[in-house]
């Protein structure tokens, strides 16, 4: 559940930002689908960590050091998606029927390869648990 939460609320993020700038540059979807991308993924970041935290992996504590590592393992899907969302809208943008909803297009297709690397750099990274010690059964 939270991960549908964090996939719905991410994209609709995104699509805020984008419906948001794209009237400030409406010649340049490419550039402002990259720079919604950058901005949504701010606050996305923030509500995922918290949904992590508290329903999935129920850690205690930490927060400051578990957001950080949850920050570090969005680092390089933010950054991977934000410049690979304006040729990816472009592309699209050239294609009839998609037009106008490009960003929106691309921003969904990036969104399944971010949802995938991310739970497992969450899994394995920001919420990783301490071995106890004790001989696994």
């Amino acid at each position: 559940m939270v991960g549908v939460w964090n996939t719905l609320f991410g994209y609709a993020c995104f699509m805020f930002f984008a419906w948001l700038f794209i009237p400030l540059a409406p010649d340049k979807p490419a550039i402002i689908a990259s720079v919604a991308y950058a901005c949504s993924a701010f606050v996305n970041v923030s509500v995922s960590f918290l949904g992590y935290k508290w329903f999935v992996f129920r850690t205690r504590g930490n927060y400051l050091l578990e957001y950080l590592r949850s920050f570090s393992v969005y680092l390089p899907t933010i950054a991977i998606s934000a410049v690979a969302i304006a040729p990816a809208t472009s592309l699209l943008g050239r294609i009839p029927p998609f037009g106008r909803y490009a960003p929106y297009i691309a921003g969904a297709a990036l969104m399944v390869v971010t949802v995938v690397l991310s739970f497992l750099g969450h899994k394995h990274v920001s919420f990783r648990r301490k071995p106890t010690g004790r001989p696994e059964n």
